[in-house]
């Protein structure tokens, strides 16, 4: 799978799960909505500021990401190893704010309880048809 066939499989999908480190070294899963921006190595995803996975992220930027599709008779799954930033600066936010957000973010793009988190992928690997391939980004 090249990078740009990577980048379209992760485009297409609807949910994403992503896993942070507990204060105990346990990972910790949870599904996402798909991404609100890929560009490059960079996913970005918007959560709240108040969740748990925000404070884990803040002790350990390690992380996970996983995107999947099942097929009828085909399955395919993505995992990326990267690190997560906690991004709450104003451009970041605006940059991926979307008109339904006002939804989960009473306060609307300046909510103090919405944040944004960067994913930065270095490694990927990818599954389909029980074979599995590593790839640098």
């Amino acid at each position: 799978m090249t990078k740009e066939e990577l980048y379209a499989f992760i485009a297409e999908q609807k949910t994403a799960f992503i896993s942070s480190i507990d204060a105990d070294g346990y990972p910790c899963t949870r599904a996402m909505l798909m991404p609100r921006k890929i560009d490059g190595n960079a996913i970005y995803f918007s959560t709240n500021t108040s969740s748990r996975k925000v404070a884990q992220f803040g002790q350990n930027s390690k992380a996970c990401v996983y995107f999947y599709k099942r097929g009828r008779f085909k399955y395919q799954g993505v995992m990326i190893k990267g690190d997560v930033v906690v991004c709450t600066d104003q451009p970041t936010k605006d940059m991926i704010w979307r008109f339904g957000d006002k939804l989960f973010y009473k306060n609307g793009v300046t909510d103090p309880d919405y944040c944004v988190l960067k994913f930065t992928g270095f490694e990927v690997e990818y599954y389909c048809d029980f074979k599995t391939e590593i790839i640098a980004l």
